[in-house]
């Protein structure tokens, strides 16, 4: 079938895209339409004395300044599932507000919003609001931020919760018994999200309700959170989302521009439009990853595993998101990997500091996971002198132990972990590695090679995903779904799937997404669960049409109570009495029901349902080979293979293209991308591309991508995520490489040319 299962069809939304005819955020023009500016603070930590906004509000084209004392009362978003420290105390929380009152805590809080008739005029306005600042000590850094001032008098040395979760005595006894024990510290630098659209929103208040038009990764959650920010019921507020250009994790958490637009809108009387400037989204919108974790591995004189021991701290920002303490802590629920591993202990203590806020970001947790297990590997195949496909090799979960239940309880339910590390290890001639070092050598080069297995859990929370399909009047077939596109081919992949499954033409799919008021409500597109969770609500759906289906063509065919089927022939669907000719397609069957008004069938075949995901668990093997230049530090890629299990693939053009996207983020993190801030002052030190590095096109080295599809057995689809495979992969694999060729035990990202020369030229 042409465009459908398992076919590289190319995304029909590129010719909109590519072409200049998306609809993003910025291209959405209201009639009478305000513009708005933030207001934000020089100062990381100060106390608010007072705003003076009266020459502002004098200024040509100005129609608004809004300050705290110019809101409705309103309230916070509060820490999703907030669990226990390890004492059985309650964590610290970080009420924030849509506006400081007394205090701000990082630089770049927002303290007051001017609205005018041109952007020019409520930017340049913005430089006249006066606000009395009197600065304060700041905690800048995760180390500095113990003996900091409190960035909250309630968190006292900033520590915001110390979690541990595991056996300790037994992992202490293991370890006091192993043969062999090897430990590692690793940086998981932080990262700025830099979606290629940055943030924004235009509120609207008509007719006694809000409508919220905003770049998001799920309107029915942003709807949520914005609601309770502003104490106002769920149904009085409409969201939409048009096309969005990126979101990685950033856009799944509500932003007070949101809730201050809308409260805006209101207050004017005409729609109220705020898109964020590039500077202003490195100091306004939230980061990702800043971690240290040391881990420790304990093994027997074969090279099992026996232990696996952290202990991490973690920067949550001055605010905390509704995920920011689950990343570092939930997120360690994949450590261990795809290896018997039979007993871990991880303690994380998360530290407030006066940055910004530290949220999802691609993989949220099981980067750092996967990441410090890795090197625990490689550093374990150094003490024993294994090689380092053997030592993992030697600790894969074996296909008799599947179902197998690691120490966070994930019941890992399908894989072929082996075959996967040893067509990797074809695919990149692993064998043929030494000479290949000679070679590098005799050019005055070093040549290093870096192995990572990735595990994964994706899908499964928050909640049911629903989806509805609806037959239209003209015999199209529109697909309504909570889940959001962010750039990852939705309107193509879920076309094919209905093309496959209901044999209706896939050019006269519609994809539907992005708008509340279709009355579907959802968890977004997070932790690579579209497919899996929308996916299978869709499939689910599909079988209540082709069951409804049955019985009304039974009695639009006059089947007589003959059994009527249902197939999709030449990718076509039709219904049919068994036995005889009468048939009828599937479209034709829907128009039918419709025009006569068939008692039973007045909504025709249209039918909706939902299904709650469970975790699945992508897997596969990254193989990365590099070289060298010890007189500049560069690094050039010599080979890159990755064997991936995502479960069934729907459309293995788009996959290859969410594992490019996946590992060229990882990469960033790896060689260049550091946001970094003054220890003392807080002050953001890299708030733009010029300061902070990004990879280029001519960095990403050619990709060999290849897929092993093991079903995965608790959906009906069989699929797994595949969105964050990419990077969880990458960073360990490159950062093993570069560490091989340069004979260390390890090096921190990002590996920048800098710090690769300076270890390679080391005494």
């Amino acid at each position: 079938m042409k465009f459908g299962m398992g076919q590289p069809v190319r995304r029909k939304e590129d010719v909109r895209l590519v072409s200049g005819k998306g609809r993003y955020l910025d291209d959405i023009q209201l009639a009478n339409t305000a513009y708005a500016y933030f207001v934000r603070s020089p100062h990381a930590h100060a106390v608010l004395r007072g705003i003076d906004a009266g020459a502002a509000r004098a200024a040509e084209g100005v129609l608004a300044v809004m300050t705290a004392d110019d809101l409705p009362e309103t309230s916070f978003v509060p820490v999703r599932g907030a669990f226990k420290n390890r004492d059985g105390s309650a964590i610290a929380q970080s009420p924030k507000m849509l506006f400081p009152k007394e205090k701000v805590r990082f630089s770049g809080e927002a303290v007051a919003v001017v609205i005018a008739t041109t952007p020019a005029a409520a930017k340049d306005a913005a430089e006249l609001v006066d606000v009395d600042y009197e600065p304060l000590g700041a905690a800048g850094t995760l180390e500095t931020a113990p003996g900091a001032p409190p960035v909250w008098d309630e968190a006292p040395g900033n520590l915001v919760f110390d979690w541990a979760d595991g056996n300790a005595a037994a992992c202490e006894a293991a370890f006091v018994a192993a043969a062999k024990t090897v430990s590692v510290e690793v940086v998981q630098n932080r990262v700025v999200p830099s979606p290629m659209e940055p943030r924004g929103a235009i509120g609207v208040y008509e007719a006694g309700r809000y409508t919220l038009y905003t770049s998001s990764q799920g309107s029915s959650g942003i709807r949520d959170k914005v609601a309770v920010m502003m104490k106002i019921p769920a149904d009085n507020l409409r969201v939409i989302t048009p096309d969005v250009g990126g979101g990685f994790g950033l856009k799944n958490s509500a932003a007070i521009e949101q809730a201050i637009v809308l409260f805006a809108a209101k207050s004017l009387g005409r729609p109220v439009k705020w898109i964020g400037e590039r500077m202003e989204a490195f100091v306004g919108d939230g980061h990702g990853r800043d971690v240290k974790m040391k881990g420790e591995m304990a093994l027997d004189a074969a090279g099992q595993i026996l232990a696996l021991r952290l202990d991490s701290i973690a920067n949550m920002g001055a605010y905390m998101t509704h995920v920011g303490p689950h990343i570092p802590t939930s997120g360690l629920r994949v450590m261990g990997g795809v290896y018997r591993v039979p007993l871990v202990y991880a303690r994380v203590r998360g530290y407030f500091t006066n940055t910004q806020t530290v949220t999802s970001y691609r993989g949220a947790g099981r980067p750092e996971a996967i990441y410090v297990t890795e090197r625990l590997m490689d550093q374990a195949a150094n003490a024993l002198g294994m090689d380092a496909l053997e030592i993992r090799r030697r600790n894969l979960i074996r296909p008799e132990e599947l179902p197998y239940r690691n120490w966070k309880g994930l019941s890992i339910d399908s894989g072929d972990f082996a075959t996967n590390l040893d067509e990797a290890a074809r695919r990149a001639d692993w064998n043929g590695f030494a000479a290949r070092r000679q070679q590098s050598e005799a050019r005055g080069k070093k040549r290093g090679r870096g192995v990572a297995y990735y595990f994964e859990a994706s899908g499964g929370p928050p909640g049911p995903e629903p989806g509805k399909i609806h037959f239209t009047d003209n015999g199209a077939v529109e697909v309504y779904l909570a889940t959001q596109s962010n750039g990852q081919g939705h309107e193509t992949t879920f076309a094919q799937l209905i093309a496959e499954r209901l044999g209706v033409p896939f050019d006269s799919i519609i994809i539907k997404q992005g708008d509340t008021d279709d009355g579907l409500a959802g968890g977004g597109t997070v932790g690579s669960r579209s497919l899996q969770a929308s996916g299978n609500a869709m499939a689910l759906a599909m079988d209540g049409v082709v069951k409804k289906g049955k019985v009304a063509a039974g009695q639009v065919l006059q089947a007589g109570g003959a059994e009527v089927d249902f197939e999709v022939a030449e990718g076509a669907g039709q219904f049919f009495v068994t036995g005889t000719q009468r048939k009828i397609g599937v479209t034709e069957l829907a128009l039918t029901l419709k025009r006569e008004k068939l008692p039973g069938f007045e909504s025709g075949l249209d039918e909706q349902a939902s299904f709650e995901s469970p975790p699945t668990f992508p897997n596969g093997c990254h193989i990365c080979e590099v070289e060298v230049d010890p007189e500049t530090g560069t690094v050039a890629f010599d080979r890159y293979v990755i064997v991936d299990d995502v479960g069934v693939v729907i459309n293995p053009l788009i996959v290859d293209g969410q594992i490019h996207g996946g590992v060229a983020q990882g990469l960033g993190q790896a060689l260049f991308e550091d946001c970094v801030y003054d220890p003392n002052s807080g002050q953001l030190m890299t708030a733009t591309f010029a300061d902070y590095v990004m990879p280029r096109a001519d960095n990403m080295p050619d990709l060999d991508i290849s897929y092993n599809e093991v079903p995965c057995l608790t959906n009906p689809l069989g699929a797994k995520g595949a969105g964050e495979a990419g990077t969880i992969g990458a960073l360990p694999a490159i950062i093993g490489a570069i560490s091989d060729a340069l004979g260390v035990a390890h090096i921190d990202m990002p590996a920048t040319p800098e710090k690769v020369w300076r270890a390679a030229n080391v005494a």
